[in-house]
């Protein structure tokens, strides 16, 4: 039976190559069409189809949370499946020499307990290419099962790094972060010098974002801890922050602003590119001009001198248009809100609550804070 022979091999063939680009491939694959993606889109355009139906917002997060860590054990079984189906069709296809896989239930059965190296034994291939094909498969099966031992750790490390540099946001801009409340939480001596030093570690940080998101794309459907953060409002909230001194400020030390803005940009619009998600204008204004004058006011607090109100927001908006339509899009993707410029009430942060609501008797709400309220 050729056409069991070449559908077979052609879905072996498959299997194997996009575990490779998946699992071993440390790159960004640009071919249109593969079988890894497909499963994700359509898997999680599903799950998230069932996460919109539920109104409360805890409970929506805790389904959608499930999805990482259950994407990649459905992966695994679907490649598996397709290399079991993948053999039992070339056992199948020696049916008319070997009666062993004359039905092809048995020859299914067979690829099954080869791949898994169950050795049963109830069902053995007579013929020399049933029992090479046997070999082969068993072998296959020892690799598939190492290449899913070393696969998972390392999304986990991955996503334990980016959770890192996301919790290190509480203190410093707030839960959810935003540009205003990291502004407002650097005033004061060495308010400054503390902010070019955050933007320092979150231009390695987005670095690093990229870096494992197009290596391993699964961790960015990896949910965090608390529902008000992700790794999507953290680029967010320093985009916002360097776009407003970069356009707002003069007289200014800018440099490492640039710098954190330019590869905070770099990582928004290359995951765009990863989903496949072309980006679209923003149908809600995130920064309206009331708003805005209160940043501007904010800024001046921190010490910076601020330029020339409506020079400053025409450069704002020429800023806002290279990153947002991007964070939009990831937004509306992966079901992450992007949080505002400034929020319109106070929101506790995390660090300040607990299983049993907020810390009572303690009214500290910034790092600063803390080391006064210690003195």
């Amino acid at each position: 039976m050729i056409w069991a022979v070449v559908i077979g091999a052609l879905i072996i063939l498959t299997v194997l190559w996009e575990a490779f680009e998946t699992v071993v491939l440390p790159r960004r694959v640009t071919r249109r069409f593969r079988l890894t993606v497909v499963f994700y889109r359509t898997t999680w355009g599903i799950w998230k189809f069932i996460g919109r139906r539920i109104r409360k917002t805890s409970r929506r997060e805790s389904l959608l949370s499930f999805y990482g860590p259950l994407s990649l054990l459905f992966l695994f079984i679907f490649w598996a499946g397709g290399l079991i189906f993948g053999f039992a069709l070339l056992y199948y296809s020696e049916a008319r020499v070997d009666v062993a896989t004359a039905k092809f239930t048995t020859a299914l059965y067979l690829s099954g307990t080869t791949l898994f190296t169950l050795g049963i034994g109830d069902v053995v291939p007579h013929a020399a290419v049933g029992r090479f094909l046997v070999v082969v498969e068993s072998g296959l099966g020892f690799g598939f099962l190492a290449l899913v031992l070393s696969y998972l750790p390392v999304i986990y490390q991955a996503f334990s790094r980016r959770e890192v540099n996301i919790v290190l946001l509480d203190a410093r801009a707030g839960s959810p972060p935003t540009a205003a409340e990291l502004l407002r939480r650097h005033v004061g001596p060495s308010g400054i010098e503390s902010l070019m030093q955050l933007l320092r570690d979150w231009e390695r940080s987005s670095a690093e974002i990229l870096e494992s998101h197009i290596s391993y794309p699964a961790v960015a459907y990896f949910r965090s801890q608390h529902n008000n953060e992700s790794w999507l409002s953290a680029l967010s909230a320093m985009l916002d922050v360097t776009a407003l001194l970069l356009s707002s400020t003069v007289d200014a030390d800018l440099r490492q602003a640039r710098l954190t803005f330019a590869m905070c940009r770099h990582t928004v619009v290359d995951l765009a590119q990863l989903f496949r998600t072309p980006p679209h204008n923003v149908a809600v204004d995130r920064l309206p001009a009331a708003e805005f004058d209160r940043l501007l006011a904010q800024l001046e607090t921190t010490g910076f001198q601020i330029r020339e109100p409506q020079a400053a927001e025409k450069k704002l908006s020429e800023l806002r248009k290279m990153y947002e339509p991007y964070l939009a899009v990831l937004s509306r993707y992966l079901f992450m809100e992007v949080p505002p410029w400034i929020l319109a009430k106070e929101v506790t942060d995390n660090w300040r609550t607990s299983a049993w609501g907020r810390i009572s008797g303690f009214a500290v709400t910034t790092a600063t804070e803390v080391d006064d309220h210690s003195d």
